[in-house]
């Protein structure tokens, strides 16, 4: 990464980068940031993907309702279901994910990336973080 990309991308979006994503690091290979847009009614963070970052594979729990949906908003990334193929993701993109869905998220290997993050509302919700992604499989995505 250089800071001149990082800077063109900051300058390319219309949601901030923020920080660090320090909390969840541990599920993710390579660097994500965390900016919150809405935290009042329905939360929504930006969150933002270094080129070749990706989350863990993770499912949304939830007894009724509940899952995630993503708002791509800058870059270009990824997103998979468990069996299925791996979907390209580009600015306007939208990805309704019910609950229960193993997958993963995260920026194509030469370009940052951004979307928002929804959690969708649900009774007895949690999140389960699951296995990095396979790096021989990542890397077949162009």
């Amino acid at each position: 990464m250089t800071a001149d990309a990082r800077a063109a991308f900051e300058a390319a979006s219309i949601f901030p980068i923020g920080q660090p994503n320090d909390a969840y690091a541990q599920y993710f290979d390579g660097q994500s940031y965390l900016a919150p847009v809405s935290t009042n009614q329905v939360p929504i963070f930006n969150v933002t993907f270094e080129p070749g970052c990706r989350n863990h594979w993770h499912i949304h729990h939830a007894a009724k309702g509940g899952g995630q949906l993503l708002v791509c908003v800058a870059g270009h990334g990824w997103y998979q279901e468990w069996g299925q193929p791996a979907r390209a993701l580009k600015p306007g993109d939208v990805v309704n994910i019910p609950a229960e869905v193993k997958h993963w998220h995260g920026a194509a290997a030469d370009s940052w990336f951004s979307h928002l993050a929804i959690e969708v509302e649900g009774e007895e919700t949690s999140n389960e973080w699951c296995e990095p992604v396979n790096p021989a499989e990542y890397e077949k995505l162009a």
